[in-house]
């Protein structure tokens, strides 16, 4: 099978990150499961779905821009992955999560949506509407430590994965989309503060205005 093929590809990543997993025994094996990870890193999709794979194959909402990538597309829709337009409140992708989550699989979202660079982001709704949609499927949030450090090669990184039922449980009766995204994600932030990624992360304010600022001073 395709994604398994994918995973084993990916294993030397793993070994070269020492990855190290917990709570894994907190995962289904089988029904509806939502996964609710940060996201510091590019390599945070890649990671989460080699921790947990000795239990469940992932589908991750993911930015529909990869599909315009040449050649990528295909294999991400034989990976059975979801696509959805970053800001756009895309309904669609969200409706077609829920259809999976109901089939009894598992999905991945970022309640950040994008990654952190560094800064405290808002949660989007998008992962409360999931929630709260398909109150069977059991959530787990999912802290994702080292990642930002395979870029600083060849230092070798740290990187741990925790699988963890959120403190307050699932979405509550009443509970507004919003209210769940940003309970979710400050419990997550809480333990893994936003990182910089990048092989030289810039400190001492917003790291994409840092480099913005490093750029323009480049230019002059």
């Amino acid at each position: 099978m395709l994604y398994d093929l994918i995973v084993s590809l990916f294993r030397p990543a793993a070994w070269w990150g020492r990855l190290r997993v917990e709570g894994l025994d907190r995962v289904p094996t089988s029904g509806p499961l939502l996964v609710v990870p940060n996201h510091d890193s590019q390599w945070d999709p890649v990671v989460v779905g080699l921790a947990i794979k000795p239990r469940r194959r992932l589908r991750f909402l993911a930015r529909a821009s990869l599909w315009r990538i040449s050649g990528l597309g295909p294999v991400l829709d034989a990976l059975g992955q979801i696509p959805i337009r970053r800001g756009s409140g895309d309904a669609g992708a969200l409706e077609r999560a829920i259809e999976v989550l109901s089939a009894g699989e598992a999905v991945c979202v970022f309640p950040e949506g994008r990654l952190s660079w560094g800064e405290h982001l808002r949660a989007h709704s998008g992962v409360g509407r999931l929630a709260a949609s398909c109150a069977p499927a059991q959530l787990l949030l999912c802290e994702v430590k080292g990642t930002t450090d395979y870029a600083r090669f060849p230092r070798r990184p740290r990187v741990s994965v925790r699988f963890l039922a959120p403190a307050e449980g699932n979405a509550h009766p009443g509970e507004e989309p919003g209210e769940i995204a940003a309970r979710l994600l400050a419990e997550l932030r809480e333990e893994i503060p936003p990182t910089p990624a990048g092989r030289r992360p810039v400190v001492g304010g917003p790291p994409r205005v840092q480099r913005a600022l490093a750029r323009s001073a480049s230019r002059s």
